[in-house]
């Protein structure tokens, strides 16, 4: 009889209490956590477990190994994604009938698939700022030579960033890693996920989860131009004239805008020196969350951090310290600013969103009243105002975490924003 074996990036004994000798189906309520799960062909489950929320998909031996494969390879690249915990083999029912493997991930905080996000009753260019951040994360996906083979919102997670969305790939199972995609390989992929997403936005709209002014076929093509935009900004060759050298430092300032960084620059001249040719070589996404989080260990969605950079420039101005050292009004910007605002929202509340997303609708929030009343409102009054009006009547995400009432929330310490890294290189094995 095979042996249950847990093959796991960091070692759990915890995962050997789960039912694994059920189906996933059947799995008992007591261990499951009540999340909104996208739509899969395979079964899926939440369970909480020391401490933290895990995803369980069944799936056969092989596409498990595979997938878990991927995952590991694309967190080492820093491609937003969930985090692979471990695969589980050997399942046997009790009447020693063999029961398929299964993937297990870490749940994304603060995440919802896309029925969810519709499901909000958000605003009507929902669709768009979704369809952004999926084409951001395809184009990601494509520079470092992932082929995904089934993009849609279905196999993607959404968290709040800022005033728009950040992606996350959630399967990969039809995926292949290269070491760089043909053009073919990457229009065969947009296409793919143009076919899906404009089937996937007319089942919303025949749920009647979608605004009648979404354009269906509109936002599908959306994506393609979004994706064809983003690629060329990151990839193309500019020329110019040899005396427009100050070009060279508006591309890289154009894409820091975009949220990458250019690690390195081609550029070339012609035989007679009289044109110049520029082409990114190596360019990586999350510049403003990189900037944010070297001036004060906040690691953030790079939208939220550019929010809170412009905040932090403001303070400075402020208190008049343009001219000192940058991470020392950042370090006092982070105690006498950030954190006291997170701290003076009730701790039940807090988990409504993350930090750095809390503090982004408090700004938003301080700039509406402050418009209203024709005066700067203080930020306690702000804060006071935001709680009351705006955060207890939103929908409450204790659910989206995972959590039981009263149960704390071991993403969000007093100060501190979590930071969820890769696994390590090595496997461990647990076995019964």
């Amino acid at each position: 009889m095979d042996q249950l074996q847990i093959t796991s990036a960091t070692p759990n004994s915890a995962l050997l209490d789960l039912p694994w000798r059920l189906p996933l189906a059947e799995w008992p309520d007591e261990v499951l956590a009540a999340l909104p799960r996208g739509i899969s062909r395979h079964v899926v489950r939440f369970v909480r477990l020391d401490g933290r929320v895990l995803a369980i998909k069944e799936i056969s031996e092989h596409v498990a190994f595979r997938e878990f494969g991927l995952l590991r390879q694309l967190n080492k690249l820093e491609i937003p994604g969930v985090v692979p915990v471990g695969v589980v083999t050997g399942r046997r029912d009790d009447a020693g009938e063999p029961l398929e493997a299964a993937l297990v991930t870490e749940h994304l905080a603060f995440s919802l698939p896309y029925r969810a996000v519709f499901s909000q009753s958000l605003r009507p260019d929902t669709a768009t700022r979704l369809i952004d951040a999926l084409a951001v994360l395809l184009v990601r996906l494509h520079l470092v030579g992932f082929y995904w083979g089934d993009v849609s919102l279905s196999n993607t997670l959404f968290r709040r960033d800022a005033h728009q969305f950040a992606a996350y790939l959630v399967d990969a199972e039809t995926g292949a890693l290269h070491r760089e995609l043909s053009p073919k390989q990457r229009e065969y992929d947009l296409d793919l996920a143009r076919t899906n997403i404009i089937g996937e936005l007319m089942d919303l709209a025949a749920g009647e989860l979608l605004d009648d002014e979404v354009d269906e076929i509109g936002i599908g093509d959306a994506l393609v131009s979004r994706y064809a935009e983003l690629w060329e900004a990151l990839t193309g060759v500019e020329s110019f004239d040899v005396d427009e050298r100050w070009r060279v430092e508006a591309r890289i300032a154009r894409l820091n805008q975009l949220g990458f960084d250019v690690g390195e620059l081609s550029i070339t001249t012609d035989i007679d020196g009289t044109t110049v040719r520029i082409r990114p070589q190596v360019v990586d996404a999350g510049h403003h969350s990189r900037r944010l989080f070297r001036l004060t260990g906040l690691d953030v969605q790079d939208n939220q951090a550019r929010r809170l950079l412009n905040d932090l420039d403001s303070y400075r101005a402020a208190t008049d310290r343009q001219d000192e050292d940058e991470p020392l009004v950042a370090h006092d910007w982070l105690q006498n600013v950030f954190h006291p605002t997170i701290r003076a929202v009730p701790r039940d509340l807090r988990r409504k969103l993350e930090p750095a997303q809390l503090y982004h609708e408090i700004l938003d929030h301080r700039w509406f009243i402050s418009e209203q009343a024709g005066r700067d409102v203080p930020m306690p009054e702000t804060v006071a105002s935001y709680v009351d009006n705006v955060l207890r009547h939103r929908p409450d995400e204790k659910a989206i975490l995972g959590l039981a009432p009263g149960e704390k929330d071991p993403e969000l310490d007093d100060d501190d924003v979590a930071d969820e890294g890769a696994p390590e290189d090595d496997h461990f094995h647990l076995s019964t």
